[in-house]
């Protein structure tokens, strides 16, 4: 099938582009000597999945217990579901574990861990998990400097439900970076963070068999993770209009797009109406700390070329307006023209598709359906 044949808006996967960026980003951490256990919740597919974990141990990370489920139904057998979890989904967590070789729970509340600890407890199984440590985001994670967070790390380990693995962290500050330098700086902390931390729990006597660490920006361009055993990057698999504008990418390494239509067509404004919206990109505002105008995506010819002077300037629900620096020409995008939009954030663009258009040098040679629900 051809591109022009498909109908609009249309999620589309580079499959070339997408191994490549697998394998680099595999050749990197096997340089840096940590183990990958990617995150998956940029695709939520197992074909993406089966390429990231080529040559590694074959553990992931998810963000929802579904996605847990659905991987595990595809034969992921060791699972890192990396948010804190939620008493009210410890049932479904026993259930799922109980077919798994491994799922690794994240808290960083006493509350949250005497739920599991309850949970565990009642249904006679021990879970592993890891203790989440803010190192800079500021959204979730225990303050490392603060004597509480090596008394609680104490608590975990010295229970009789619970599998103490370790801690996490996930430098999500680090997309606020404006150039790789900067991330660069972002990485180094994050490492030192966790690792001095998790010689203050060895000093303490708490054992630390894993420091894991991860966002694509750090190790994009981290060059020294001594100290850290595990790296968990997952949008670097399709990358996106922000990696691309804080240096974590280049525009040509995005694997992920939207295929829309022009459907209106105001010449005297500048402008052009196209049936990919809301609901196909996400009105995620992008990089505006690094261009202010950066609008809803990168607008691109349907092979791949960035179409210079070009935004999107506006999303409502099912309509997108574009908007050119020059005039209109009477030829220029007529009614019809194919446009590709990459989006700002490809995790959330990706997530509004039941299914992608897999690409291999411009032609659909597949289909992939990725998990979706909570």
């Amino acid at each position: 099938m051809r591109i022009e044949d498909l109908r609009t808006p249309a999620a589309l996967v580079d499959s070339g582009v997408l191994e490549r960026n697998a394998s680099r980003m595999s050749d990197r951490v096997k340089r840096l000597g940590v183990r990958l256990r990617p995150h998956v919740k940029s695709h939520k597919t197992l074909e993406a999945a089966r390429l990231q974990v080529r040559g590694h141990f074959g553990g992931i990370t998810v963000s929802t217990l579904a996605e847990a489920a659905f991987f595990a139904a595809g034969g992921f057998r060791d699972i890192t579901y990396a948010v804190p979890i939620a008493a009210a989904k410890l049932a479904a967590a026993v259930e799922l574990a109980l077919r798994l070789d491994r799922l690794n729970l994240l808290v960083d509340h006493p509350d949250a861990a005497a739920a599991v600890e309850a949970c565990a407890r009642e249904r006679g199984v021990r879970f592993p998990v890891f203790l989440k440590v803010d190192c800079g985001y500021h959204r979730a994670g225990v303050d490392p400097a603060n004597e509480e967070s090596v008394a609680f790390a104490a608590r975990l380990a010295a229970s009789g439900q619970l599998n103490f693995c370790g801690i996490l962290t996930h430098a999500g500050h680090a997309y606020q970076c404006r150039t790789a330098e900067e991330i660069r700086a972002v990485a180094a902390h994050e490492r030192d963070v966790m690792v001095a931390f998790a010689g203050r729990l060895r000093a303490a006597g708490v054992p630390v068999e894993e420091v894991s660490l991860g966002s694509t920006p750090t190790l994009a361009v981290a060059d020294n993770l001594a100290g850290v055993t595990e790296a968990r990057p997952g949008n670097y698999a399709f990358f996106d209009a922000f990696q691309a504008a804080i240096g974590s990418c280049t525009l040509d390494e995005v694997a992920f797009s939207v295929l829309v239509r022009v459907i209106g067509r105001y010449p005297e404004r500048r402008e052009l109406l196209v049936d990919g919206g809301a609901l196909a990109l996400s009105k995620d505002p992008g990089p505006v700390h690094v261009d202010p105008t950066c609008g809803f995506g990168v607008v691109l010819t349907p092979s791949g070329t960035r179409l210079p002077g070009v935004r999107m300037v506006s999303l409502s629900q099912e309509h997108g307006v574009l908007r050119s620096a020059t005039a209109l020409g009477p030829d220029a995008l007529p009614i019809g023209a194919l446009l590709r939009i990459v989006p700002n954030h490809a995790c959330l663009a990706a997530a509004l598709f039941e299914r992608y258009a897999v690409l291999r040098d411009g032609v659909v040679v597949d289909e992939w359906r990725p998990a979706r629900g909570w």
